[in-house]
């Protein structure tokens, strides 16, 4: 896999003095809460989304939300990405309030929170950029060679002048990472990224981001559904549910702390702790088998 290197030249979004901090957590949070107005005639009050939610994202690790869909783990993604204000509660990006400055904030993440719609679909893999790259001050040569860098990471290279409409899922996936990746971000956010893709590509998915988590100092937080790729691809898993944080700690140990074993596997597994602590199945629990 080709190694990810630095954007050339000093074209990237400068640092703003004093963040982000290379000592601090990559994401702290402490009794980090949101509540939504009721959207619905049958409900009463405001919902929450978060409920006192407090964890630690070390940097450099590959940090996986787990839950089932309403958990709230795309709420506290939106959060970390200044996207929205919480209600309550505590949270530092890299040591930097995104309450206080989201500018020093957004300079430090790459996103990709919509997956294949993250990019321009009218536009080549190229194009998209390159556009990209001129919203950071890249010179003209300093984002042709980023865009050539991240085309052969993600590999499209082949497919790089063709239209984004006509690329497969699994395609335009690995081009909204690239996206994400334009600015040499030190914390990359993704929400879902193997949704939607066939066995193969998410395969292809998941060996990409190992190959960046391995880069040094590049953090990666992933929100997802899917146990078995939590469990074989995170360092470390916080199980949400209802809003609430129910557990938080390596997929290895979370199963170790588990009591008794899973009548179908003879093993607790990290399925298990999601049920023994949730009562219920994630989407993709009833899984048997992932491709390693």
């Amino acid at each position: 896999m080709t190694q990810l290197q630095p954007p050339r030249g000093q074209g990237a979004a400068p640092r703003v003095s004093g963040a982000p901090s290379a000592d601090r957590p990559a994401i702290q949070t402490i009794g980090l809460t949101h509540r939504f107005p009721a959207r619905r005639r049958a409900q009463t009050g405001d919902v929450t989304a978060l409920d006192r939610v407090t964890l630690t994202v070390p940097q450099g690790a590959l940090f996986g939300l787990l839950g089932p869909n309403g958990a709230g783990k795309t709420t506290l993604l939106r959060i970390v990405c200044t996207l929205l204000v919480p209600s309550a509660g505590e949270v530092e990006v890299l040591g930097v309030d995104p309450r206080k400055d989201p500018a020093a904030v957004r300079q430090c993440l790459g996103v990709a929170l919509g997956g294949e719609r993250a990019v321009y679909w009218r536009l080549t893999g190229r194009e998209n950029l390159l556009y990209a790259a001129s919203l950071y001050d890249l010179s003209a040569a300093q984002a042709a060679a980023r865009a050539d860098d991240l085309l052969r990471l993600v590999d499209l290279e082949e497919r790089a002048d063709d239209l984004v409409e006509r690329y497969s899922t699994g395609m335009r996936q690995r081009l909204a990472l690239a996206r994400a990746l334009v600015a040499d971000p030190s914390l990359l956010v993704l929400d879902e990224p193997t949704t939607g893709l066939d066995p193969q590509a998410a395969v292809s998915m998941r060996r990409l981001l190992e190959g960046i988590r391995d880069i040094r100092s590049r953090t990666i937080v992933m929100a997802t559904h899917n146990v078995l790729e939590a469990e074989r691809l995170c360092d470390i898993v916080a199980v949400l549910d209802r809003g609430r944080l129910v557990a938080c700690d390596a997929p290895g140990v979370l199963a170790a702390r588990h009591v008794g074993a899973s009548p179908r596997t003879g093993a607790a597994t990290l399925e298990d702790v999601v049920l023994a602590l949730t009562g219920r199945a994630t989407p993709d629990a009833e899984t048997t088998e992932m491709p390693a």
